[in-house]
């Protein structure tokens, strides 16, 4: 048998993570991953001094049909068939798992091609448009969440495993979270979040609801992940109102974070849902209104049908709205207890063993 899997993971936080989650429990089995990845910033910054090969291929996203970038689409499509194809050859993987997006499409059909065995992982309630299109061709169709199968063809093979996480993200001490953000142990945390790269929209929210907090300014605390476009002035937001606040960029001490978060206000990126959910962190998901097919909004409202979160689209979003729900939350007796045990429907501790062991199943030597 191949020692070797080609794991297709690159584009964005949310097809990476899972992608390095799957790659470490291989590992861990003595296979050896080999990840493909985007040029994008996301990836170089994400997987440097990682422990996994990489590979950045040309692809891009789908631009749509009017956009002057369809020439260069096609171009990455060309060249990144090349660069898989002198992957391959030289030393071909035993199996090819593409973790969604528009870094899986050709390796994949590449796989096919060559009669190596080919999975795909989507976490989204509404699978990818590369999802779709594959799924009655491959030889497993693993998604992160039941409500996915309706949207696949019947005569995919589909098997739910849960959206794989990362091990380091859990198990750091709430107290060494605390003593790491400058944080009082006897206030609750907001945790805010709006993915890999920030998000505008939960940024402005977020700054809107601190005129309305009131007495909560005084019992809370936040720790506010903003992207780096948006840092400057959202830090200067909580200075203005008194708040007690850890404000960054970015943040590579997830593990720290989680721990110390009693809700968290975010998008509903499948990925990071996956991560506060087996953190047991209460949501406030503020979907992004313009993902392609609506998947967060779908997402998010699996979630909150099942207790786990609050659903507030942006559209409808304001300050008051936020600080409302926020103290529902956290002021509520009993409310953010159950919020936190709805979490654990949703808990994906041991998604990568499953989706590893989906791989290794289908393997040829």
């Amino acid at each position: 048998m191949s020692s070797r899997v080609a794991i297709a993971c690159g584009g964005t936080g949310g097809h990476l993570f899972p992608g390095v989650a799957v790659a470490d429990e291989l590992l861990g089995r003595g296979v050896e991953p080999l990840l493909l990845v985007s040029r994008k910033k996301v990836d170089e910054v994400a997987l440097r001094g990682g422990k996994h090969a990489a590979v950045a291929v040309s692809a891009i996203g789908w631009p749509g049909l009017k956009s002057p970038r369809v020439a260069s689409f096609a171009l990455g499509l060309v060249r990144t068939y090349v660069e898989c194809a002198r992957i391959f050859r030289v030393r071909r993987p035993g199996a090819v798992l593409g973790m969604g997006g528009f870094t899986s499409a050709v390796p994949l059909w590449l796989a096919r091609r060559w009669g190596i065995p080919a999975l795909i992982h989507d976490s989204n309630v509404i699978p990818g448009r590369v999802t779709r299109s594959l799924a009655a061709k491959l030889d497993r169709v693993l998604v992160g969440l039941e409500a996915c199968r309706g949207h696949l063809p019947a005569t995919a093979a589909v098997v739910v495993t849960g959206t794989p996480v990362r091990k380091e993200l859990f198990g750091a001490a709430r107290g060494d979270g605390l003593a790491l953000f400058g944080f009082d142990a006897g206030r609750k945390t907001v945790l805010v979040m709006g993915g890999s790269q920030g998000a505008r929209g939960v940024n402005d929210a977020v700054v809107a609801a601190l005129p309305a907090l009131g007495a909560q300014m005084g019992a809370w605390q936040f720790l506010h992940l903003t992207g780096a476009e948006d840092r400057a002035r959202v830090e200067a937001a909580y200075q203005g109102a008194g708040a007690r606040a850890a404000v960054l960029a970015f943040c590579d001490r997830m593990s720290a974070a989680y721990a110390v978060a009693d809700v968290a206000v975010a998008r509903s990126g499948a990925a990071s849902l996956a991560e506060t959910a087996t953190a047991g962190i209460p949501s406030i998901l503020v979907p992004y209104p313009h993902a392609a097919d609506n998947h967060q909004w779908f997402n998010a409202k699996v979630f909150a049908d099942a207790g786990a979160a609050v659903l507030l689209e942006q559209s409808k979003l304001d300050g008051a709205a936020l600080a409302g729900t926020l103290r529902e939350i956290l002021e509520t007796p009993g409310r953010a207890e159950a919020m936190r045990a709805a979490c654990g429907a949703f808990s994906c501790g041991a998604a990568a063993a499953r989706v590893a062991d989906e791989v290794m199943g289908v393997m040829r030597p």
